[in-house]
């Protein structure tokens, strides 16, 4: 029996190369405020500077970089307000995807499953980044699953935005609790229970964005100033 060819792996383009970075991101292997070098970036995709640049640029208009003058790109650091803001406007997505009644077919519940098996075998394994990602996927399978392939897209960078808050503020919530989260979910939509459903999808964003440590990681300008001008421990 002939072995099966590998997949193809996709064309290098600037779409992709933002994606690869987008997946980073979800799988919490790239920090808020991480320096990205045009240089590294070319060299490891095998494409042009320019190239790269544009990819840069795509991900500056989506909000998950910026450029500092003389020092290059950087991971945007969310600040506290814009976390709650990434945190209110999934709220909002994600109530509407489970806001239609009935019972969804048996196919996306097989999918759902699935994909939260996943999640258990990552989470039972070493493999960090694999959990970290499979999580914050768990929210884009759904919107898939349900049918509402054009806010995937939409779900994907609100859940990249809400994993980079987590990261630098380093949210409490733990994988086994958002994976038990997520099947309570699935296991409502099971039943077609679709309000408990989207109330349980409502209070596991707020427990996340709950376990925040916001005010311990952004003090205010007054308390920096003071740390900044506070006398040395010399020996």
């Amino acid at each position: 029996m002939s072995a099966r060819p590998a997949p193809a792996l996709p064309e290098v383009s600037p779409t992709v190369i933002a994606e690869r970075v987008v997946q980073s991101i979800l799988a919490q292997k790239l920090a808020p405020g991480e320096r990205l070098g045009e240089q590294a970036l070319a060299d490891n995709f095998g494409v042009s500077r320019t190239m790269v640049r544009e990819a840069l640029m795509q991900l500056q208009a989506r909000g998950f970089v910026e450029v500092q003058p003389k020092r290059g790109w950087y991971v945007v650091q969310p600040s506290a307000e814009e976390a709650r803001d990434a945190f209110a406007a999934r709220r909002i997505v994600e109530a509407g995807i489970l806001g239609t009644e009935g019972k969804p077919l048996a196919q996306t519940i097989r999918a759902l499953r699935r994909h939260i098996g996943q999640e258990r075998e990552a989470i039972d394994g070493a493999d960090a980044a694999t959990r970290a990602f499979l999580l914050a996927d768990f929210h884009v399978c759904l919107a898939q699953e349900m049918g509402h392939r054009l806010l995937c897209d939409v779900l994907r960078d609100l859940t990249a935005r809400t994993t980079l808050a987590a990261t630098l503020y380093q949210s409490r919530h733990d994988a086994g609790e958002s994976c038990n989260d997520h099947e309570a979910i699935v296991a409502a939509m099971e039943r077609g229970d679709m309000a408990e459903a989207r109330q349980r999808m409502l209070r596991h964003i707020g427990n996340v964005e709950e376990g925040l440590q916001t005010e311990q990681a952004e003090p205010s300008r007054a308390e920096r100033l003071r740390a900044t001008l506070s006398p040395l421990a010399l020996p």
